[in-house]
């Protein structure tokens, strides 16, 4: 049987939302960045479990979706307990998007979110991820499209844009005006992926542009810069990225020294267990390592030590060496 996770920090219901996309209510100022490769179910649940007021999918490109979606549909796939569950998908093609997200909305996601801030050379020399961002009317075409054909709310993640055209002020207009519901928004250029240091004035600029709640993100690493970041730039709620790998535990506002060396290792073992369960033994524990070498550099072990416990080959012996190792933890 599934362990129980670490922390609980639900929302009860009757409690006042934070904010709301649309008519959806989010409780909660603390919210997982959508990330390609780590936004998965395991990862997610317990982000959520942990405090993450909503969980938002992997993004998936929209040719994907309408021409091999039974390949792909495990990144959509999640639990009722992670609602609100935004989906959130990418593309070059307006009508290529809109078909994908009608499609994926029979899976009953609360909201569908637009991509448009991925940096990579791969997603954006398309036209796509933060490349939308140079072409303002496909932007604008794409959003009214989407909101008048969708049943749920539409909302975007954008980045500032391109050095030499920062467009994000325009285009945070334009998700508003074609009746997108909420905008998050990285604080980074397009130039500078995800180094350098994030703007926090441009996002505060994006609040007061718009009505819509609009979400941060960038340079959120412990649990003070959560409220830091509300206070600087008024936003409704921040996302958190890389911060969140290997320390889920900034959800529930533990700083690191908080998280004790047991808390560490009961985590590997229920993050392995999800792992495992969704993606079998193999496939599994290959794609648990990342994680792994998050957990065990939380707490500082030696790296010959990390090295031989990261090296097993099967899921019980990464556990038996995690367990006879646990002494070094303490």
């Amino acid at each position: 049987m599934p362990m129980e996770p670490t922390v609980i920090s639900q929302p009860i219901p009757e409690a006042t939302p934070t904010f709301t996309i649309g008519d959806v209510p989010v409780y909660g100022d603390a919210i997982l960045s959508p990330m390609d490769g780590f936004s998965d179910w395991p990862f997610r649940s317990i982000c959520r479990a942990l405090g993450s007021a909503m969980s938002y999918t992997e993004f998936v490109k929209a040719e994907f979706i309408v021409h091999a979606l039974e390949h792909i549909a495990d990144r959509f796939k999640f639990d009722e307990s992670e609602r609100p569950i935004a989906f959130q998908i990418y593309g070059d093609d307006p009508d290529e998007i809109v078909e994908a997200a009608l499609l994926v909305q029979e899976m009953h996601p609360d909201t569908i979110d637009i991509n448009m801030g991925c940096p990579a050379k791969t997603v954006v020399h398309g036209g796509a991820g933060v490349g939308m961002m140079r072409t303002p009317l496909r932007v604008a075409r794409l959003f009214r499209k989407l909101t008048n054909v969708l049943a749920v709310p539409v909302t975007g993640k954008i980045r500032l844009g391109w050095e030499g055209y920062l467009s994000y002020r325009l285009i945070a207009r334009i998700v508003e005006e074609n009746g997108g519901k909420l905008i998050a928004v990285h604080g980074r250029t397009k130039e500078q992926g995800y180094g350098g240091q994030a703007d926090w004035d441009a996002i505060a600029e994006v609040k007061a542009a718009v009505k819509i709640p609009v979400i941060g993100n960038g340079d959120v690493k412990a649990p003070a810069d959560i409220d830091r970041m509300k206070a600087y730039t008024g936003v409704d709620a921040v996302m958190i990225g890389r911060a969140a790998i290997g320390n889920p535990w900034i959800f529930s506002r533990l700083d690191r020294s908080q998280v004790t060396p047991d808390m560490v290792r009961r985590m590997v073992q229920e993050h392995l267990e999800k792992h495992l369960a969704f993606y079998g033994p193999a496939r599994g524990m290959m794609l648990f390592r990342k994680h792994a070498m998050q957990y065990l550099k939380l707490q500082r072990l030696p790296r010959a030590i990390r090295t031989e416990i990261l090296l097993q080959e099967t899921p019980q012996d990464f556990l038996r060496q995690l367990e006879s190792n646990y002494a070094v933890l303490n």
